[in-house]
């Protein structure tokens, strides 16, 4: 009977491995693999992979990486769970679990999750909770790009992120008091250590950018490490944030811990109020825990931050907690703009720089027909002037961008940053403690003139 059994089953195997792929070929011969007492010949065939000569339904594909999983065939049953369904990322996530890649799998498990809790799974759930802290986050590069840490047993806290092209002040358009500010508070103190310490100043702190969204803050932190020739640590929220309790505040400190390692190194915050939003004890234990390691991080007793200059960017920074303005925190805000007019110029000619443009094209006059614009919104005016020359073009020759094409691109692309400026308004007429917005009362005092 035996012998008849894996005769049959060879035959499956055969007829699968010459026909074009049948989710009920398969199906017969994952029932066959289960019934027989000799498997090996079908698993040896599914850890060879996906068919080429057809595809298969995902239930098909999850079935066969589940009864690879179930036979401790871990890298076959990955092969299998390629797909984007959430059946397959699942069974993706149980493979990376079987290969001991914890890491991976908390990154394909937690957005999944995030998406639809419905999808949570108890056994997953248990065993990823046993996993290190120390599973994805931030890494420290130096100036060439190469993450710290790539040198013989000098193994990184964190996994390498992509870092991009690193830019300099020369590549921002406009904003020269804000660079001038940022010259004279940061890059200094990095540049001429010597200097600073004879008047017993030291390099690193707290600087926090707050203005509309759009405005250039990410930019201006991208170029600021680049002016400085420091390791620039990028941080972003889901390198912080986990769904475990405890866990976020535990990679936070990982963060700043490898930063002080490898001083000197510029800490960059984004979207700052995630991680620093003001703490209502009795809602929410959990926020002002992450506030409370912040602060710790920052300045706390045991922590020496000579060198690690920890620069944080918002768009609200009304929502940020008080504590964090005590001196040696975020002790210095830097308000960024709105763009000027002759930064808006000078932005759209960059903008436009090897696009085909009409010389009757006036750059100063649509500077000044987009007061209030912001950075991101002359890119979406240009974008959209861009799309009405191309659909002229369509007919006939290249037509070049012209004066009509932004008219009428001005018809649908506004100022985004008149919301932000009206809260702002409120915020420094009614809650401007210790001059904090100044800077922006004299902003908008110059922009009603």
């Amino acid at each position: 009977m035996a012998a008849e059994e894996n005769e049959a089953l060879n035959d499956l195997i055969e007829v699968c491995r010459a026909a074009p792929a049948s989710d009920a070929l398969y199906r017969s011969l994952i029932r066959a693999a289960r019934e027989t007492a000799d498997q090996a010949a079908a698993l040896d065939f599914f850890c060879a992979g996906p068919p080429k000569n057809g595809a298969l339904s995902a239930p098909v594909k999850s079935l066969v990486s589940r009864l690879l999983l179930e036979t401790d065939r871990g890298e076959g049953a990955l092969a299998w769970a390629a797909g984007d369904s959430n059946d397959e990322k699942l069974d993706r996530v149980r493979a990376l679990i079987a290969l001991g890649r914890l890491g991976d799998a908390v990154e394909t498990y937690r957005p999944l999750v995030a998406e639809d809790a419905a999808l949570r799974d108890a056994a997953i759930d248990a065993r990823l909770a046993a996993a290190p802290a120390k599973t994805r986050g931030a890494t420290i590069v130096d100036l060439t790009g190469r993450p710290i840490g790539d040198q013989p047993g000098d193994e990184p806290v964190f996994a390498p992120l992509a870092v991009r092209d690193r830019i300099r002040f020369s590549d921002v358009g406009g904003l020269d008091d804000v660079k001038a500010q940022i010259s004279r508070k940061i890059i200094l103190p990095f540049q001429k250590p010597s200097l600073f310490q004879r008047f017993r100043k030291k390099s690193g702190g707290g600087v926090l950018m707050y203005g509309p969204p759009g405005c250039g803050k990410t930019m201006l932190a991208r170029a600021t490490a680049g002016e400085c020739g420091a390791k620039f640590v990028n941080v972003e929220i889901p390198d912080v944030l986990d769904m475990y309790i405890g866990e976020s505040e535990k990679r936070l400190a990982a963060i700043f811990r490898e930063a002080r390692q490898q001083a000197p190194a510029v800490l960059f915050f984004d979207e700052l109020e995630a991680l620093a939003a003001r703490r209502r004890f009795g809602e929410s234990s959990t926020g002002a825990a992450m506030v409370s390691t912040f602060l710790a991080e920052m300045d706390g007793f045991g922590s020496v931050n000579e060198g690690v200059l920890i620069l944080a960017a918002t768009n609200v920074p009304w929502a940020i907690d008080s504590a964090f303005r005590r001196h040696g925190r975020f002790d210095r805000f830097i308000f960024v703009p709105p763009p000027d007019a002759p930064a808006r110029r000078e932005i759209l000619a960059r903008l436009l720089a090897e696009r085909p443009q009409s010389p009757t094209l006036d750059l100063d006059m649509i500077a000044r027909q987009t007061s209030g614009f912001s950075g991101a919104d002359l890119a979406s005016l240009v974008e959209e002037a861009c799309d009405l020359a191309i659909e002229e073009s369509l007919s006939g020759s290249v037509a070049p961008i012209s004066p009509t094409h932004f008219a009428e691109a001005l018809k649908t692309v506004k100022a985004t940053t008149i919301e932000w400026l009206t809260s702002a308004r409120n915020y420094a007429k009614y809650a401007n403690q210790g001059g904090l917005y100044d800077d922006v009362v004299a902003f908008l005092d110059r922009h009603a003139k």
